[in-house]
């Protein structure tokens, strides 16, 4: 059993060391492993960083580089390369648990022998042993990850073991040259005919970095529009039977919304649900004005950030 362990990574060469620490401590376990590594075009010394780590010879680190086109696409690339029976996706934010590789010794036979599962999923969390969002209601817990997030309301970043077979046949898709798409379109299309099986247990450590992405959720919306809109698209048109009249909520405000930032027309022809259609009319305009307002504040804000607008003056 082998695991390659995937980083995309931009411009983050200080944080590199913490994950290829935590990879060290984790080979008292004897896991056979390769960790590879996409450059997304970085302007700092990534490649001096990782070219360094190669040379010490103590664990095996392959380096990829490609022109900047985000991390979906660089994921997409690097996993081409990947050798592994399981497949686990680590930031160049993140590390691994000082027992990743135990548990992962420990677990993976339930994946590897169960043609009904992609994945094995397992918490996060901080430094500080706080977990990401909500625990399963119990271990081996079977689901999807559409379900556990929209019927089932676990919420929270989750770390997912791949079954390398069956994550290999997918990818994320990145629409008309954006350069970001939620992880969860891809996991969506592999509920279709897989599920997971969920552990309370954390495999990963992390913190959000004022630079990532879940910091910068306003801009990744703003500049991934089209694929935003074809990902709630698809979630409007699935079975939403026991959906939470929250998520239900939120999808068709989502949908409205990113009709509006790219700019697409006739958006009741592409749900098949009748009340999907009603809400959408129902929601339409003040779902437009809500999203000229959300398009408007964030302008401000990067005029704001630019030096374009002056501060407010206190009374």
């Amino acid at each position: 059993m082998k695991l390659s362990i995937l980083t995309p990574t931009y411009n983050r060469a200080h944080l590199l060391r913490e994950i290829y620490d935590s990879l060290l401590a984790n080979l008292r376990f004897n896991l056979d492993f390769e960790w590879l590594i996409m450059d997304d075009g970085s302007t700092d010394n990534t490649k001096e960083v990782v070219n360094d780590f190669i040379k010490e010879q103590k664990i095996n680190v392959q380096y990829f580089y490609q022109t900047n086109q985000g991390k979906a696409v660089a994921l997409n690339n690097l996993i081409k390369f990947a050798t592994g029976d399981l497949i686990l996706d680590c930031d160049s934010d993140d590390y691994l648990a000082s027992n990743a590789f135990k548990i992962i010794k420990e677990k993976a036979e339930l994946l590897l022998s169960d043609s009904k599962l992609y994945a094995l999923v397992f918490l996060k969390c901080d430094m500080y042993g706080e977990v990401s969002g909500k625990e399963f209601k119990h271990d081996c817990y079977r689901s999807t990850m559409f379900d556990l997030y929209n019927k089932e309301d676990i919420q929270g970043e989750k770390i997912l073991l791949f079954k390398a077979s069956i994550r290999k046949q997918y990818k994320h898709e990145v629409e008309e040259n954006e350069r970001f798409i939620t992880e969860a379109r891809m996991y969506h299309k592999m509920d279709n005919r897989y599920q997971v099986l969920g552990f309370n247990i954390p495999l990963i450590i992390g913190e959000y970095k004022k630079d990532g992405y879940t910091k910068n959720i306003q801009k990744m919306f703003m500049e991934n529009p089209v694929g935003y809109y074809k990902y709630f698209t698809e979630m409007l048109n699935k079975d939403l039977k026991d959906v939470l009249p929250q998520k239900r909520i939120y999808m068709l405000k989502h949908y409205i919304l990113f009709a509006y930032l790219s700019n697409k027309k006739g958006i009741l022809k592409n749900l098949s649900d009748p009340l999907n259609k009603f809400f959408v009319v129902i929601l339409f305009i003040p779902g437009y004005i809500s999203s000229w307002n959300y398009k408007r504040k964030y302008k401000r804000k990067l005029a704001k950030q630019k030096g374009a607008l002056p501060e407010a003056k206190k009374l």
